[in-house]
């Protein structure tokens, strides 16, 4: 959904918004694979889950900073 919105300029790639769907996306996806047994998916979506996560958090501490 993150993905879509910001291919029609709907929401920014650099929002809160953006990085929580994003982790939430890849959160779930994860989750299904992990119910459907397999790994190469959870570890994909697992590392995409950190990835989104760290950006979330970069970007929570830079908005503290304004």
């Amino acid at each position: 959904m993150a993905f879509l919105l910001n291919l029609f300029e709907i929401l920014a790639y650099d929002t809160k918004t953006y990085a929580t769907l994003n982790l939430v996306g890849a959160g779930l996806s994860c989750y299904a694979s992990v119910l459907i047994d397999y790994m190469p998916f959870v570890i994909l979506e697992g590392t995409w889950v950190f990835v989104a996560f760290a950006g979330l958090i970069r970007l929570l501490k830079n908005s503290g900073r304004n």
